[in-house]
C-alpha cells in the first residue's frame, strides 16, 4: 500500500511528500523510477517484483533499484506494472487531429500506442496526416494505415466495378506512397461501401505494394455474419490475401455477428489455425463487447442502394425503389436480433433520440422499424449500437494466442450522442470482466495481447516490451480496482484503475491526473 507521507532526505533539505511519488533534485541521473510493483514484461511469462528506470525517452535499467536517484519516484506497491497498451484498431485519428481531450479517453485506458485510419477509412493522404500530428502534438502515439476504401473512392468514387489496369496502378502507387510516408500497413473494409465492390484480386494488388515496406493487412472483413457470403469465407479472404501477398493478415475486431451466425467463430479459428499451420501470418485482434457499433448505413442499408454515393441512395429511399430498400433493410434489422437490439447512438438532428432502441421508436410513431430506420437514413443518417454476439464466441476468440486486443473506439464525430463504450472502456473491461471476474484468459495472457503481440505483428520496434533500451511506454494498473466505467447509456466516462501512465518516457498521467497534454509520437513500422 501507499503511504500517505514520507520524509525524503536530499543533501540538507527535508521534504514532506503526500501521495505515491516525489520529486528529487534535477540532477538526478534518472527521468523516472517506478518501484515496488510486480512487472509483467509483455512477454506473456509471469510477474517479477523488480523496479525500472527511465532515461531519455526509454527504459534505462530494470533491477534494484529503490535507492536509485531520479527526478520522480513512482512507489507501484501492490500494482502492475506493464508495457502500455496498444490499440490496433482505433477511430482517435480524425479527434487526435483536432486535439480533441487530447486523448484523455484512449489514455486513461492504458493505451500509449493507436493505429488508425481502420476499416479502409481515414485520410488517403498519409504524409498530410502526419504532418498534422508532428505539428500539432498528439496525447498517445500513433500509427497509420494507408485505407484501401478511401483510396478506391478518390480514383472510382461509389462505383461498383472492377478498376482498369491503370485505375488499379494509380490505387497501388497511392498505397506505396503511404508506405513511404511511414505506414505500417493497409486497412480495407470489403463489409463497406465502397470497399464491398472490390473482388478479392483488387486486394491483394494492393496489399502486395504495403508488402514491398514490410506491412500487414487488416481487413474488416466482407462478412461477419450472412449478409454475403458468410464469416468462414470472409475470413478466408484474408487468410488468401495474406498468402498470396506475403504478409501479416489480420482479421480486425473478429465476431460472430448474429444469431444465425453465433457458433461459428470455432470454424473460423480452424481455418485460421489450418493457415497459420502451412505458414501463413494470420492474426485477429477483438473488443470485449457484445453489441457492435456503426451506421444505419453500415448496419442495415444493403450495399446496392450506396452505389454512386449518399445523393443516389437517398434518391432510392425517396423513390420507385423504396420499396425494395424497406424489405432488404427488414432483413438487415432480423439479421442483427431485431429492432429492440439496435440502439440509436447518434443522431444529431435531434439528440433526443439518442439512447432509445428503434423498436421504441417505432411504436411510438405507428410504423414499422425499417421505416423508421429509412426516415432517420434520410434525415441524415444515426449511429447504431447493435446488440448481436454470444459470450460462447467472444470467449473463444479472446483465448487464441494470435488476438490482439483492441477497441474500435474514437474520439471524433463518431463519438457525439451515445457511442459505443467501448470508446472510453474496452481495455480495462477485458481486464476487470475477463480477467479478473470471469478469469477467461490470465493476466499475463491478456497483457500480451494488448502489448508485446501487436507490436511485434505491426513491427513497432522498442514498443510493447519493458527492457532497457525500449521506449518507456508504461502503465500501472491496480488490479483490484481497474475497470471500465463507461457503459451503454452513460458512455462519456473516463476507465479507472489505470492512474499511472508513461508515454515515450514523459508522465502523462500521475495518480489520476493528466500531467502532460501531448506526450505521444508518431510511430512507423520497423522489421
Amino acid at each position: 500500500m501507499f503511504l500517505s507521507s514520507r520524509f525524503l532526505i536530499v543533501g540538507l533539505l527535508f521534504v514532506v511528500i503526500e501521495g505515491p511519488a516525489h520529486t528529487q533534485p534535477e540532477t538526478a541521473p534518472y527521468d523516472i523510477v517506478i518501484t515496488g510493483g510486480r512487472v509483467l514484461d509483455g512477454s506473456g511469462g509471469p510477474a517479477i517484483e523488480t523496479d525500472i528506470a527511465v532515461r531519455d525517452g526509454r527504459i534505462a535499467a530494470i533491477g534494484r533499484l529503490a535507492d536509485a536517484r531520479a527526478q520522480t519516484v513512482i512507489r507501484a506497491d501492490n500494482r502492475l506494472v506493464t508495457p502500455g497498451f496498444i490499440d490496433v484498431h482505433s477511430h482517435a485519428g480524425e479527434g487526435l487531429a483536432a486535439d480533441l481531450n487530447h486523448g484523455q479517453p484512449v489514455l486513461a485506458q492504458g493505451i500509449t500506442t493507436v493505429v488508425v485510419n481502420p476499416d479502409g477509412g481515414g485520410p488517403v493522404d498519409v504524409a498530410a496526416q502526419r504532418a498534422t500530428y508532428e505539428k500539432n502534438g498528439i496525447g498517445p502515439n500513433a500509427a497509420f494505415f494507408v485505407p484501401h476504401g478511401s483510396i478506391r473512392e478518390q480514383v472510382l468514387g461509389m462505383q461498383d466495378r472492377a478498376p482498369t489496369a491503370a485505375e488499379l496502378q494509380q490505387m497501388v502507387n497511392l498505397v506505396r506512397a503511404g508506405m513511404k510516408a511511414g505506414a505500417v500497413g493497409l486497412s480495407s473494409g470489403p463489409y463497406y461501401a465502397p470497399g464491398s465492390y472490390a473482388k478479392t484480386d483488387e486486394l491483394v494488388a494492393m496489399s502486395k505494394a504495403a508488402a514491398e515496406s514490410g506491412g500487414v493487412y487488416s481487413s474488416h472483413i466482407r462478412d461477419e455474419s450472412d449478409y454475403t457470403i458468410g464469416l468462414v469465407a470472409a475470413v478466408d479472404e484474408v487468410i488468401t490475401v495474406a498468402e498470396q501477398a506475403k504478409l501479416p493478415g489480420i482479421v480486425t475486431h473478429m465476431k460472430a455477428l448474429g444469431v444465425g451466425t453465433w457458433g461459428k467463430a470455432a470454424t473460423a479459428i480452424q481455418h485460421i489455425e489450418a493457415a497459420r499451420g502451412r505458414g501463413v501470418h494470420v492474426y485477429a485482434d477483438q473488443y470485449p463487447y457484445e453489441a457492435s457499433g456503426t451506421s444505419i448505413e453500415g448496419a442495415l442499408v444493403p450495399r446496392w442502394a450506396q452505389v454512386f454515393g449518399d445523393e443516389a441512395m437517398i434518391r432510392r429511399a425517396k423513390g420507385d425503389e423504396r420499396g425494395k430498400l424497406l424489405e432488404d433493410m427488414k432483413t438487415n434489422i432480423a439479421r442483427r436480433g431485431g429492432a429492440e437490439s439496435l440502439l440509436i447512438a447518434r443522431f444529431q438532428p435531434d439528440p433526443t433520440l439518442e439512447g432509445k432502441s428503434l423498436d421504441e421508436l417505432a411504436k411510438a410513431a405507428g410504423k414499422s422499424a425499417e421505416e423508421v430506420a429509412i426516415d432517420l437514413l434520410v434525415r441524415g443518417g444515426a449511429g447504431l449500437v447493435s446488440f448481436n454476439m454470444t459470450e460462447n464466441d467472444i470467449e473463444l476468440i479472446m483465448k487464441q494466442p494470435w488476438t490482439m486486443t483492441s477497441s474500435d473506439g474514437g474520439l471524433g464525430p463518431m463519438d457525439v450522442g451515445r457511442p459505443h463504450p467501448r470508446a472510453y472502456g474496452a481495455f480495462p473491461r477485458k481486464l476487470r470482466l475477463y480477467v479478473r471476474e470471469r478469469m477467461v484468459v490470465e493476466w499475463a495472457f491478456a497483457i500480451k495481447s494488448m502489448t508485446s503481440l501487436p507490436a511485434t505483428v505491426f513491427g513497432l520496434k522498442d514498443r510493447g516490451v519493458l527492457r532497457p533500451g525500449a521506449w518507456a511506454d508504461i502503465v500501472v494498473i491496480d488490479p483490484d480496482k481497474v475497470a471500465d466505467l463507461a457503459t451503454y447509456a452513460e458512455p462519456h466516462q473516463l476507465s479507472v484503475g489505470i492512474d499511472t501512465i508513461v508515454v515515450n518516457g514523459r508522465l502523462a498521467r500521475l495518480d489520476g491526473k493528466f500531467i502532460t497534454p501531448l506526450p505521444g509520437k508518431v510511430v512507423t513500422l520497423e522489421r
